[in-house]
């Protein structure tokens, strides 16, 4: 299993970015994304289960960015709205067959980590 996270870059204030993870290998898993910003820890984002029926959010970033799934194409997607400069971070896919959740552990197969700059 390999999972592709690409579509990073430099933002400004209040716009946006698309994050994708393609997924090779296997077609059913929970697909989380985290973030580790420059000089913190990494921290869970946000996940959508295998069924696509099940999303969860970290608090700052409801309402801004969404999680979901194309099953056809194993991509996940983050749509990232309204972006501050506290989103700079490397963000990293992750899959897990077992069951979504917050937890690193939870998730099997990495992807390489894709960088979002947000300016002021």
């Amino acid at each position: 299993v390999q999972l592709q996270a690409s579509g990073g870059g430099l933002a400004q204030a209040g716009g946006s970015l698309k994050l994708s993870c393609a997924v090779s290998g296997r077609t059913t898993f929970n697909v989380a994304w985290f973030r580790q910003a420059p000089g913190k820890e990494r921290e869970f984002v946000a996940f959508v289960a295998r069924s696509s029926d099940r999303t969860y959010y970290i608090d700052p970033v409801k309402g801004r960015f969404t999680i979901s799934r194309d099953n056809f194409e194993n991509t996940v997607y983050l749509q990232m709205n309204s972006l501050k400069p506290e989103d700079t971070a490397v963000y990293y896919c992750a899959a897990s067959f077992l069951r979504p959740g917050v937890q690193e552990d939870l998730y099997n197969y990495w992807g390489q980590g894709t960088q979002v700059t947000v300016s002021s």
